[in-house]
């Protein structure tokens, strides 16, 4: 879908090239500056103004995106006026005529209902005004109409009709990258929910358990393991933002595995070997500690003698290299490679399939987990996580109750 939408926007840009330096040459030869010639000064032209109407187009079609895109689509159109609607009303009128806004969304009816664009004669008694005919384009996603672009001129123009057609097509795509976007944000959240779904329910009842055991014989630990399980199912369950910091995620796990170390005492050691440079880096939220559960449940499990996890944080260049490696029963490769590609229940990998789609979907299929593992042999889990990719940002710290 991405690779035909990029195809389309390369088709159409020449065409608003040409049609731009045509309109712009006719109005006001000017002077280029030896910029090249006039076709390579207009096209230089056209892609800087689409560049600067693009960003506000990809957060959707609002009030807001419209106002901040109109005067760049009026520029690339040449035209005296234009509007941009949703189904219900004109969202930002940039140029002349402002008064022919209710006129406007009177007529679009038939344009919003079919999808197809048409030209109108439009009525004025201001004395004035110079817009007399009206061009819609409709704005499409997904072969729904949400609204329309409308440019409006002194005169009919065919070759108005086919620019505003192409300039209409263009903000489409860039609409139909704005519902990818958003698409891609929702499927983030409902991962983030299923994820946090899968948080073992005999977790939670071991570790309410075992503060219980502490709460005559050793009140003070008691409330010490209070306070981390408080703290590790509260940043679990906290509502704002899709992405966190690694010295966050490192801070819940430390909460887990106090939980964990209470219940088992001296049969889990656990070795941390963190870099201070990479702590501030951001990831996506509850991306490790399904990872470090994982250890525990196949370190511990099956096992009588005692268990070693050992979680490192490197840096490596433009990356932050995260390394989680137990000494447990490990898993049989085939059996992984099924389960990774959902083929099989994850119970036998907790979250191990959940991380590996969020951080291919994030930061691109070649940053998914690293899986090593045998039956018999432990398992090392590494994950590569870019210093900085567009979009992620941590939210902040979570604010403290």
């Amino acid at each position: 879908m991405s690779g035909f939408l990029a195809g389309l926007c390369v088709a159409v840009l020449p065409l608003l090239a040409a049609g731009f330096w045509l309109g712009r040459r006719t109005a006001r030869p000017e002077n280029l500056g030896g910029l090249g010639t006039p076709v390579e000064h207009a096209t230089f032209e056209t892609l800087h103004t689409a560049s600067l109407a693009a960003p506000p187009l990809r957060a959707g079609l609002t009030g807001e995106t419209a106002r901040k895109s109109a005067r760049r689509l009026r520029t690339l159109l040449g035209t005296d006026a234009l509007c941009l609607t949703d189904q219900d009303t004109v969202l930002a009128w940039d140029g002349l005529g402002e008064h022919h806004r209710t006129e406007i969304m009177e007529r679009l009816g038939s344009p919003l209902e079919t999808g197809r664009g048409e030209a109108f004669r439009l009525k004025c008694d201001e004395p004035d005004c110079s817009l007399r005919w009206a061009v819609v384009a409709p704005l499409t996603v997904d072969d729904r109409v949400h609204g329309a672009l409308v440019a409006c001129a002194p005169r009919e123009s065919a070759v108005l009709v086919r620019a505003a057609g192409e300039v209409a097509r263009w903000v489409s795509v860039q609409l139909e990258l704005a519902d990818l976007d958003q698409s891609r944000t929702r499927l983030i959240e409902a991962e983030i929910k299923a994820l946090r779904a899968q948080i073992s329910p005999h977790f939670i009842f071991n570790s309410l358990a075992v503060i219980a055991s502490f709460v005559r014989t050793d009140p003070e630990r008691a409330r010490e393991l209070l306070l981390e399980f408080a703290d590790f199912t509260r940043y679990s369950f906290r509502r704002h933002g899709d992405f966190t910091t690694l010295a966050d995620e490192l801070h819940a796990i430390d909460h887990y595995l106090a939980l964990v170390r209470a219940r088992f005492g001296d049969r889990l050691s656990v070795t941390l070997q963190i870099a201070p440079e990479v702590l501030p880096v951001a990831l996506p939220f509850l991306c490790l500690q399904p990872l470090v559960e994982n250890a525990v449940k196949h370190g511990l499990e099956g096992k009588t003698d005692k268990s070693h996890i050992s979680i490192t944080a490197q840096d490596a260049g433009a990356e932050a290299l995260v390394v989680i490696e137990d000494n447990g029963t490990g898993m049989d490769p085939d059996r992984l490679r099924r389960i990774l590609a959902g083929e099989v229940s994850p119970s036998g990998g907790i979250g191990l399939s959940n991380v590996d789609d969020r951080l291919r979907q994030v930061y691109g299929d070649e940053y998914g987990l690293v899986i090593e593992t045998a039956l018999g042999a432990g398992m090392k889990i590494t994950a590569r996580l870019p210093k900085y990719q567009p979009g992620v940002h941590s939210a902040g710290p979570l604010p403290r109750q």
